[in-house]
């Protein structure tokens, strides 16, 4: 079985996803052939969109993503599935990469300010996006820096990769046509 193969077992498809309650109002969209035809720029586009908004953005990746790519006609199942870039294993590295980068760039290397309590509870400890944004403008020009880069470099290398892939083939081809003929004047 090939790689495509496997994938292909992972993804949803179209029929699933037009069926799907929450995203039968996107019925019209979702029908684009582009946004299903595994070709080098939709791929590539699709992989790029998907690896900008899992690294940029820590909530909503995958409805991010797939907007961006309806909007942009990438393949839809790849930028979703790409978007898992960040899971709970990587999560914490890559947010603290970006937050590293995001004080070296701006020059802010104070430590994030103290989250003030909340006045209901005493003991109530701050949430996700209190946390978040204690971290404030050094994490987010990180994560927009790496987001950018990252996504546009995955664009670049799938797309480079993809074409060497087809120029390789088409050799093989060509000389096993050369080959044939060589035998058979």
């Amino acid at each position: 079985m090939t790689w495509r193969n496997r994938l292909h077992t992972f993804l949803p498809t179209r029929n699933k996803l037009e069926s799907n309650r929450w995203l039968a109002w996107m019925g019209p969209w979702l029908g684009h052939p582009k946004l299903w035809h595994w070709s080098r720029r939709g791929v590539a586009l699709g992989v790029g969109i998907g690896v900008f908004f899992g690294l940029l953005i820590p909530l909503a990746q995958i409805p991010a993503a797939a907007a961006a790519a309806i909007v942009l006609r990438a393949n839809l199942p790849v930028a979703a599935a790409s978007t898992l870039i960040t899971n709970p294993v990587t999560f914490g590295p890559i947010y603290y990469g970006a937050y590293r980068l995001g004080v070296w760039m701006t020059g802010e290397e104070s430590p994030p300010p103290e989250i003030s309590r909340k006045t209901v509870a005493a003991s109530e400890e701050p949430s996700f996006l209190e946390h978040m944004a204690a971290l404030g403008k050094p994490l987010l020009i990180g994560l927009i820096t790496v987001a950018l880069i990252a996504g546009a470099a995955t664009y670049f290398l799938i797309g480079a990769v993809w074409r060497w892939r087809v120029i390789l083939k088409r050799r093989a081809s060509a000389m096993k046509q050369q080959t044939s003929q060589e035998e058979n004047p």
